[in-house]
């Protein structure tokens, strides 16, 4: 199928879709439910294709693991089906209202987005969020996965259509792009008339050549190079598990922590405590001066390393004069993403709140919180850190738009 015809089959299914009621939207996403766990063997089989796959093409051990489904990842997809039924229809919503001095009564209403493109790599189970997430707030999707995912991507599409079938919405509300062919999505994002928004998942190159390319509104974060400022007037013990939790728990995601800033007060008590539980987790450090003083033998940092997102158990620590030069190293070389304050001192939390404009900012807590389900949303579609027109997770009501409405009895314009 052409690029073309993708995009107009999508946009066709859009209108229709927009005004589908709660009720048929959430029968859909419980029913894809049951057939998930109905179909599990086929799932398997169809994985066990882009797993051989993936071996024979030498990928690593982490990257294979983010492209399997096993019974754990089945019922996580099930899971976040019947999160997303359970939350409120945002289509629809009055989210606000006034009245104006001539009587008129103006207010906001949710709305769907319209058509949107997501492109992802890896991990099959974005296909499953991506759909429930579009469907519950009126959006047609248009879904093109990573090559090293196809046959698991095609199979989850596969029981989706199936489903839709037997309802009365549209197959047509959800088009999967089946080539790898990179003229086609070229296209795709040249079809500002039928495509509304693009989300692209994935690294920052991927992200960069999509924005290169697409005549489409694109929502995006290039990389998530997060931090943690521990205070002078911090919990030693709250600062230590945060940093640790943030960093080691999950490295390889955008939320996980890239550069530690330390007050020089409490510095030489802190670092080698925390060095210690690192290097027990097996996490490189590299330093700034200061803290290659404190601990000996870690590698000196370099500039470049402060806006690195290492994505792996690598961690910058910096050595700060105070909130102020902490603040001040963030907004250069922070990316917007997520930031987090230790300090049992409540004047100094509340003005890193208000100095920071990263999508979460947090007082202590652990970065790796920075996520949808983590924060009430249910399932998310991603994490923005442009500001037009989401910012931070984006879940429902992040995958809609306001219009106006107005209530009259006569009003003119004089």
């Amino acid at each position: 199928m052409k690029a073309e015809k993708l995009a107009r089959k999508a946009k066709a299914a859009s209108d229709i879709l927009a005004h589908a009621s709660t009720d048929e939207k959430n029968r859909v996403l419980v029913r894809l439910a049951e057939k998930l766990g109905d179909n599990r063997e086929y799932l398997y089989e169809e994985n066990a294709k882009d797993i051989k796959a993936a071996g024979e093409q030498g990928l690593s051990k982490s990257l294979i693991d983010r492209l399997r489904i096993d019974d754990k990842i089945v019922r996580e997809m099930q899971g976040s089906l019947m999160d997303v039924a359970s939350l409120p229809d945002p289509v629809g919503e009055i989210v606000k209202t006034w009245k104006r001095p001539n009587d008129l009564l103006v207010g906001k209403m949710r709305i769907p987005i319209g058509v949107i493109l997501i492109i992802y790599e890896s991990r099959p189970n974005v296909t499953i969020e991506a759909f429930s997430l579009c469907l519950k707030s009126g959006n047609c999707v248009i879904l093109k996965g990573g090559s090293e995912a196809y046959h698991s991507n095609k199979a989850l599409y596969t029981l989706i259509v199936e489903t839709l079938k037997g309802s009365n919405i549209s197959p047509d509300a959800v088009q999967f792009v089946e080539t790898a062919d990179r003229d086609f999505i070229y296209s795709l994002l040249e079809r500002a008339e039928e495509i509304d928004l693009v989300i692209p998942r994935g690294g920052e190159a991927l992200i960069r050549s999509i924005v290169e390319r697409s005549r489409i509104p694109v929502l995006k974060h290039y990389k998530g190079v997060c931090h943690i400022y521990v205070d002078d007037e911090s919990d030693e013990t709250m600062a230590i598990d945060v940093s640790i939790n943030a960093k080691v728990e999950k490295p390889a995601t955008c939320n996980a922590l890239e550069t530690l800033l330390v007050n020089e007060k409490v510095a030489r008590s802190f670092l080698p405590k925390i060095h210690k539980e690192l290097t027990r987790h097996g996490v490189v450090v590299k330093g700034c001066e200061k803290t290659a003083a404190i601990l000996k033998g870690v590698k000196k940092a370099t500039n470049a390393d402060w806006c690195m997102e290492y994505l792996d158990l690598t961690l910058s620590i910096k050595v700060v004069k105070d909130m102020a030069e902490a603040i001040d190293h963030i907004r250069k070389y922070g990316s917007s993403h997520t930031e987090a304050i230790i300090t049992t001192n409540y004047d100094r939390a509340w003005k890193f709140l208000r100095e920071i404009n990263s999508s979460l900012v947090l007082v202590n807590a652990s970065t790796r919180l920075n996520d949808g389900f983590q924060l009430g949303l249910g399932a998310e579609m991603g994490i923005s850190t442009t500001r037009l027109h989401a910012f931070g997770p984006m879940g429902l009501e992040e995958l809609t738009v306001t219009k106006f409405i107005g209530f009259g009895n006569g009003q003119l314009r004089t």
